[in-house]
């Protein structure tokens, strides 16, 4: 009986120990999947962006492509190149978007896509965290005197094809029972320009889009977002299905960014958050706290060595991206979209931004 006792307790310790030696592995020497090990043999990512949409993806007069998703690229970037610049936007219409993920002409996409079931399935992606909560709306003309959708019985609406918003408009009037052309266009722009050429008397689209293309317009002030939001649309980066480990990057990036923000650290104090010339790291977790160390992979904290990238990849990421907020405030806030009291703004404040912690 005592052998057979003695046995087991061998066994029993010998799995343990195989169980942390396995922990500790995982943890320090994560295999690098065939997206990850692209992007750093070629040192750049290539992101599957927007153009035309102000605020989320647009090209500045100065060539750059700027806005809240490409922002998420250069986060990315950051994360796997330690370089926030090194990313290659290409941009795509809604129609190119799962081609694009098929067949790998992508490493990721950020983009204005909705998370939907279809598309999560269909496309072989694989959906990173929602980075901003919108809603489908509707545009029109103030002159028109309307109020509502309903009002715009027996006119036409101009839609960009291949979307979302080209099944919900369809999928709202039917069942309303209001009687609206709908005219579809190729891209954004185009959407934009057939309503503003007066090809019909509202348009539809995200309402963040919406606000975008009216700021834009020669007399913002003629144009108004009707009231109504007829769906969810979650928006945020995808990437193929083929590589689960970058798209954990993706997603603890993203995390990161919304932590940050939350800890309260941002590009312009992140050095006060990082160990001092000789400071212990037991003296510097009690100076910052052991989530900050976390996040920021210091005080011989795991971070980035989960993922199989630099241990302090949030160092790299905030110092040259920002955190969450910042990303907002520099694109989104000055096209209208404000923050405070919104879904988009943190848990803590009564929005739906939340993140899972770094431990």
């Amino acid at each position: 009986m005592k052998t057979r006792f003695s046995r087991l307790v061998t066994l029993l310790l010998v799995g343990a120990l195989l169980i942390v030696g396995v922990t500790s592995i995982t943890a320090q020497e994560s295999e690098l999947g065939p997206i990850t090990q692209a992007v750093l043999d070629r040192g750049s990512l290539i992101c599957g962006g927007n153009a035309n949409v102000r605020g989320f993806g647009f090209l500045n007069d100065a060539g750059e492509y700027v806005g809240f998703d490409i922002d998420v690229c250069r986060a990315v970037a950051a994360a796997v190149l330690g370089d926030a610049s090194a990313v290659d936007v290409r941009p795509l219409a809604g129609t190119e978007r799962q081609a694009a993920i098929q067949s790998g002409q992508v490493d990721m996409m950020s983009r204005n896509t909705t998370w939907t079931l279809s598309r999560d399935v269909t496309w072989g992606a694989i959906f990173g965290p929602t980075t901003f909560f919108d809603g489908q709306g509707v545009g029109t003309r103030v002159e028109l005197g309307v109020n509502s959708i309903a009002e715009l019985d027996g006119s036409s609406m101009c839609v960009q094809a291949g979307t979302t918003t080209e099944l919900n408009i369809g999928d709202y009037t039917a069942a309303n029972s209001i009687d609206i052309s709908i005219l579809t266009f190729p891209d954004a722009n185009s959407t934009w320009d057939a309503y503003l050429s007066g090809a019909c008397e509202s348009w539809t689209t995200d309402k963040s889009g919406i606000a975008s293309f009216h700021i834009s317009a020669p007399d913002p002030g003629e144009h108004m977002i009707l009231p109504e939001t007829i769906s969810k649309e979650p928006l945020g980066p995808l990437s193929p299905q083929n590589d689960p480990q970058f798209a954990e990057i993706i997603a603890w990036t993203v995390f990161g960014l919304i932590n940050a923000e939350e800890a309260g650290i941002t590009s312009e104090n992140i050095g006060d958050f990082l160990p001092a010339d000789g400071e212990a790291d037991d003296a510097y977790i009690a100076r910052v706290g052991p989530n900050v160390a976390r996040i920021l992979g210091q005080g011989n904290n795991d971070s980035g060595s989960y993922l199989g990238i630099a241990n302090d990849f949030m160092v790299n990421v905030i110092s040259q991206v920002g955190n969450y907020g910042e990303i907002y405030e520099r694109n989104l806030t000055p096209i209208g979209l404000a923050r405070a009291g919104s879904v988009n703004d943190l848990w803590t404040r009564g929005g739906l931004i939340y993140a899972p912690p770094f431990r």
